[in-house]
């Protein structure tokens, strides 16, 4: 079971029979779907069938499905199993208990049909390739051992096994990635954007050495890679403030900002369940970290100065400068001088202000990708105007 070649198989757990009617009509012309009615069913059925993932209710009598999953977790043989929770409940702390326990994913009910198959589908792809790069990593290290024992001729079959890891991680990158474009409607291009103007940041920090001693002990095409999610917790926000045509209420902004925990929740998940990690660790830390702000005034933790990571610092700059530039449902975008305006006057508020020097001397760069990437529009994700 779990093969590409054959159907995959899901279960669906939810004690309401008309949730389970419902699921099955949405997910039996793609996937075999065997429902079961309580968390105790779910786990006798484990002992005979192992699926590929498992949709699990929340809110069930006897065992409830927080319950179900610690069982779950506890035993090797099922641990893997990617589980979202299906919920009527809306509240936050619900969402971050549900991924503390292990849930790859949480979907509120009543659900949308399409956005479930999304969901399905990129966690199912996210599972094989965790296990295609174990698989690859393991290999890996055996036939770096016969490299040893008998000679170098066989260099070339190292390098193709690391590009083929390389090639993966990007795989599972731009799935997340479209994750997110799914969901958010309006920051079109967002991703894409911050990642060229990251890049152009990164370029002219190595000519001039600046955090020279930092800059150095990274790997510089897997910081970019990995700014692809910085806004991967988007996945946890509710459609209807994701896609509000229109300024946030306070309230409504005060959720969309757990998107930054939340991101980091899920790629931590992700990490603890994978051997390669370096490019999952820069991504955390871009996801958690690139709405604090210099004087401490940011989000989620209130960092200030040196205390935020040099990789959220230079993220805060190509974040808000993209953010400036794009047109919002409630405000036009900026000129290029309107937005450098901005990111000069939060110099040493919002923005480490050696950070908004080096802006300043290639600012004319980010002028430049935002014309070229202007006239082809390509929509991934995005991050709400900090």
């Amino acid at each position: 079971m779990g093969s590409d070649s054959v159907r995959k198989a899901i279960f669906l757990v939810d004690d309401d029979l008309t949730n389970l009617t419902v699921g099955i009509d949405a997910l039996e012309e793609r996937y075999d779907v065997l429902t079961l009615s309580s968390g105790s069913l779910l786990l006798k059925m484990l002992e005979k069938n192992v699926p590929d993932l498992i949709l699990l209710d929340i809110d069930m009598p006897g065992m409830d499905g927080y319950e179900a999953m610690r069982v779950m977790k506890s035993n090797p043989a099922f641990a893997h199993i990617p589980v979202i929770f299906l919920t009527a409940k809306s509240d936050g702390g619900s969402e971050l208990e549900g991924l503390s326990l292990g849930a790859v994913d949480y979907i509120a009910k009543p659900f949308s049909e399409a956005l479930l198959l999304k969901r399905i589908e990129m966690h199912l792809l996210l599972e094989s390739q965790r296990r295609i790069l174990e698989s690859q990593t393991q290999e890996l290290t055996a036939q770096k051992m016969e490299l040893i024992r008998f000679n170098n001729d066989l260099q070339g079959m190292v390098d193709a096994k690391i590009k083929t890891v390389l090639e993966l991680q990007d795989t599972l990158l731009m799935a997340m990635a479209e994750l997110v474009e799914c969901r958010d409607d309006v920051t079109g291009g967002h991703i894409e954007r911050t990642r060229s103007y990251l890049g152009a940041l990164l370029d002219a920090m190595i000519k001039c050495g600046l955090y020279a001693e930092e800059v150095s002990k990274w790997d510089i095409k897997l910081v970019l890679q990995s700014a692809q999610l910085h806004d991967v917790g988007k996945i946890a926000v509710k459609d209807g403030i994701l896609n509000k045509l229109g300024k946030l209420s306070y309230a409504e902004f005060e959720e969309i900002k757990k998107h930054a925990s939340f991101g980091g929740a899920l790629i931590e998940k992700i990490i603890q369940n994978t051997s390669e990690q370096t490019f999952l660790e820069y991504a955390k830390v871009f996801a958690v970290t690139h709405h604090e702000r210099w004087d401490g005034s940011g989000y989620p933790s209130g960092l200030r100065g040196e205390e935020i990571p040099l990789l959220g610092r230079l993220m805060a700059v190509a974040d808000v400068y993209d953010a400036l530039r794009s047109d919002r449902p409630y405000k036009m975008a900026y000129s290029h001088e309107e937005a450098v305006k901005v990111i000069l006057e939060g110099r040493g508020a919002h923005f480490d202000p050696r950070l908004v020097d080096l802006f300043m001397s290639i600012s004319g760069e980010f002028a430049g990708i935002a014309d070229a990437l202007a006239s082809r529009r390509v929509g991934i994700g995005g991050a709400p105007l900090p």
